[in-house]
């Protein structure tokens, strides 16, 4: 699995319309029932107002590479651009690792 963090920075509450309108237009729904994807949920910085994160989790290469060349990206970009987003990005592989599991409360 792939997971790629986006942090979405704008100004004036941008980040969270951008958000919103990602959510309530359907276009999240619509990633979720791509091929492949995993997980796509935003989540609002207690710390900084003005950052949205994004995280987007795929099954492999192929399906982050499918979603890129998809028509929904187009969508994507013309809202980021709309809201004058910023993005940093972080991208993680996951790996089994058990021994951890004793650090985590179910």
């Amino acid at each position: 699995m792939i997971t790629v963090n986006i942090r979405y920075t704008g100004s004036n509450g941008s980040a969270r319309s951008f958000a919103d309108e990602m959510v309530h237009s359907g276009t999240v729904a619509a990633i979720r029932t791509e091929e492949g994807n995993l997980r796509y949920e935003y989540y609002a910085s207690l710390e900084d107002p003005e950052t949205i994160l994004l995280i987007d989790s795929w099954r492999d290469q192929e399906a982050i590479d499918t979603h890129h060349a998809s028509p929904m990206m187009k969508t994507i970009a013309a809202l980021r651009e709309k809201y004058d987003l910023h993005m940093r990005v972080e991208r993680f592989r996951s790996e089994d690792v058990g021994t951890d599991d004793r650090f985590i409360r179910k």
